[in-house]
């Protein structure tokens, strides 16, 4: 793998259950994500997406194939050091309910044991301020924050460590569309500026289409397709057909150049 490959997996294959119970989600999967990409995962309901995030982050094993993060084979990143080079947002930002804001920031630092409590305190009011927040907020407690001030925060505590690949789970699930583009656009600064690597599964065509550099579309146990939004939107199966071409779809395309699309893929009737 080369230098410039930060997730590559192979051969993947995800089982839940056994006997005639199994049921399989991934079979023979391939996916390669390279150095400064955001690449958006989508695909229908039990497809795997989110599965897929947990696996490169090293919560779950596949039942067969390799999925290799920075050189190295995902489930090590579990180990003591190795997952500060991964920071992953969820979905609802999961934060510590009993925790204030500067120290649910900080907590992946004071699990090392080995910084000085100062510093600990200084590098999160950075990351705190980094994600458009002020001081004055460090002190709140999770129940007093908005939706946005909850996805800010996790924000902030996944690149805390400042790796280098960032995984984002629905990052705008659940914001108003205000608060959805002030995000987008904070991502987007955060990417450039830290030169992250990203991996985002989402559902919002909207910020699909503001930030990715490459989708990969998930259907059929596989990547069926990866390529930039135009060459996905161009690629004819029924799933892109619904997903990117229907009403909602047409109404994210609208503002964007005018994309090629495959012979026979508009909708029925359009």
């Amino acid at each position: 793998m080369d230098a410039d490959t930060i997730v590559a997996i192979q051969g993947l294959w995800t089982a839940f259950g056994s006997g005639k119970n199994q049921v399989v989600i991934h079979q023979d999967l391939a996916l390669t994500v390279r150095r400064g990409e955001i690449v958006s995962l989508v695909g229908g309901s039990g497809t795997g997406k989110t599965v897929l995030l947990r696996q490169m982050l090293g919560l779950e094993q596949p039942a067969q194939g390799q999925v290799t993060v920075l050189g190295q084979p995902a489930a090590e990143l579990s180990r003591a050091g190795a997952a500060s080079r991964v920071g992953m947002l969820f979905q609802q930002g999961a934060l510590f309910s009993a925790f204030t804001v500067l120290e649910n920031i900080a907590f992946p630092l004071r699990e090392l044991q080995t910084l000085p409590e100062a510093l600990v305190r200084d590098a999160a009011l950075v990351k705190l301020q980094m994600v458009g927040l002020q001081p004055t907020d460090a002190d709140k407690m999770p129940a007093d924050l908005s939706g946005g001030m909850v996805k800010r925060v996790a924000l902030a505590r996944a690149l805390v460590m400042d790796p280098p690949l960032l995984l984002l789970d629905e990052p705008t699930a659940g914001l108003d569309p205000n608060g959805a583009d002030e995000f987008v656009a904070l991502l987007r600064a955060l990417h450039q500026g830290l030169g992250l690597t990203v991996v985002m599964v989402t559902h919002d065509l909207d910020t699909l289409f503001a930030l990715s550099t490459r989708v990969a579309v998930l259907a059929e146990k596989k990547v069926l397709v990866t390529g930039t939004p135009a060459e996905v939107v161009a690629f004819p199966h029924p799933f892109i057909e619904h997903f990117f071409l229907g009403e909602r779809g047409r109404r994210a395309l609208a503002p964007l150049p005018a994309l090629p699309i495959a012979e026979g893929a508009l909708p029925h009737g359009k």
